[in-house]
């Protein structure tokens, strides 16, 4: 066994409890291959716990009904968070493998998601009326009951907190399943909310599993009314099957392919630095990374030399060299599986404009380092284009006009995000209306406001998260009417 470069066993914290399991495994730094610390490795048993602690919590504690002390919570929650903000980022970065800055643009995100959910359980009122004259209506907005989230390894502290953040703004009790691969972050996540001392105890329940039984648990059980769920389209798909025998409502962000659209008349100036940028942020492992390049065939070539030169450029090391453009995957898995998909892809016919790969020499070598890489395509068909890759690999097709372009963007199965490159403010908007995803950006990329809503079209998901209407999941409405007044 490796030494570890730190000494700690990351908890479960179930019903205000710090808890472990028979199951110990060990963490590890995506960068060098070295063990950081060991975790309790959770299951159903575990979330069986976490259940019964958020339904007593939910039944027997004022929870449910005092808004004011949800907001209280929720601001509560968002100081620990910036009392915190530098530990956390160091341990993201050091077990996720993100960047210094791309950690931190994950943990300042959380603070604000978490003060504007504090205002919508403020603001979150319901409403009445007199729909006629001898009668007056009231519509109750409620809590659904406990709310089941589970979590990706890619971004686990923004992605828990924005499911986090609008249930416990409507008033439900949480059981969040976290993912094995960021074991040492989740328990220092929990830590970090221990310490909201209005928090009441069982109102937040948090495991780590490797595996899917304590998942699985969670969508069968009727105590969970409602998931939320960050992941792949393959596994929405699937827990919404078995959701379904109890009409268990989902809110679902599911997979990406997003494209970025650069007409002949885009600032390529502006645009390339953005689109390497949409590439290499979380090393591609994002659900909005810019995967799919559609250019104008009147700027393609100049666009095929300079983003090439641009990716090759780009520094790939660990977190800790503050030189380092984009980390590593998440592990050594991720990047066969990556490499893999490439290999198909050139063997199926797609052009190599530049071939990254991975790190298989020199002191980057232990770690799970893949080098950026860029394909020209022009079967829009091939499963390179139509499959989410969730790795720094980015394809390149061309259109001859308008029509062609949004036949591109749009031929495909997922719909969360996508970007125009133009300097007709005309076309900006008027492509933007035909392309279907939840998202659209006109000359920019991953620009995500805590007020406005986002999800996917398709299979990228249902529901909204942030915004007004992410609190709808966890609610249900309720009419009481007042009759012959």
């Amino acid at each position: 066994m490796n030494k570890p470069e730190h000494n700690t066993l990351a908890r479960h914290w179930i019903n205000g409890e710090w808890l472990s399991s028979d199951d110990i495994r060990e963490s590890y730094n995506p960068a060098t291959g070295g063990v950081i610390g060991a975790y309790a490795d959770g299951g159903a048993h575990e979330a069986a716990l976490a259940i019964a602690a958020a339904r007593q919590a939910f039944e027997q504690g004022a929870w449910a009904e005092d808004a004011i002390l949800r907001a209280r919570v929720l601001e509560e929650l968002a100081a620990s968070f910036e009392r915190h903000r530098d530990t956390l980022i160091e341990l993201l970065s050091t077990e996720n493998g993100k960047i210094k800055p791309e950690a931190g643009f994950e943990v300042d995100m959380v603070p604000s998601k978490l003060r504007f959910a504090g205002a919508l359980a403020r603001t979150e009122l319901g409403r009445s009326g007199s729909p006629r004259p001898n009668a007056v209506s009231v519509l109750l907005r409620e809590p659904v009951g406990v709310a089941g989230i589970m979590v990706p390894w890619n971004s686990p502290v923004i992605l828990m907190i924005r499911s986090l953040a609008p249930a416990l703004a409507a008033g439900t009790t949480v059981v969040i399943k976290m993912p094995s691969q960021t074991a040492q972050v989740n328990a220092l996540v929990a830590r970090i909310m221990s310490e909201a001392p209005s928090l009441p105890r069982g109102v937040i329940n948090m495991f780590t599993e490797s595996g899917a039984e304590g998942a699985k648990l969670m969508v069968a059980s009727p105590d969970v009314p409602v998931i939320s769920f960050t992941g792949s389209t393959r596994t929405g798909q699937a827990i919404s099957a078995v959701g379904a025998q109890q009409l268990k409502r989902f809110g679902l962000e599911l997979g990406g392919k997003t494209p970025h659209l650069l007409f002949d008349d885009a600032d390529l100036d502006a645009a390339l630095p953005v689109i390497e940028k949409s590439l290499t942020v979380f090393a591609g492992q994002f659900c909005m990374t810019g995967s799919r390049l559609l250019v104008h065939s009147a700027i393609a070539a100049q666009v095929r030399e300079r983003l090439a030169a641009r990716l090759e450029a780009v520094r790939v090391g660990p977190a800790a060299d503050a030189d380092s453009d984009m980390g590593p995957l998440i592990d050594k898995a991720n990047v066969a599986r990556v490499d893999a998909v490439v290999n198909r892809a050139i063997a199926s016919g797609a052009k190599v404009l530049l071939r990254g790969g991975p790190v298989n020499e020199g002191p980057l070598a232990a770690g799970a380092f893949y080098r950026p890489t860029l394909l020209e395509v022009s079967d829009a068909k091939l499963p390179i284009v139509q499959e989410e890759t969730f790795g720094p690999v980015m394809t390149l097709q061309v259109f001859d006009s308008e029509q062609e372009a949004l036949a591109l963007a749009n031929d495909s199965e997922y719909g969360l995000a996508a970007a125009i490159w133009t300097r007709d403010t005309k076309r900006s908007l008027r492509v933007a209306r035909k392309i279907k995803a939840g998202t659209i950006w006109i000359n920019d990329w991953a620009q995500v406001f805590d007020e406005f809503e986002e999800g996917g079209y398709k299979q990228s998901g249902q529901g909204r998260l942030n915004g007004m209407t992410s609190i709808d999941d966890f609610l249900e409405s309720k009419h009481i009417a007042f009759t012959n007044l």
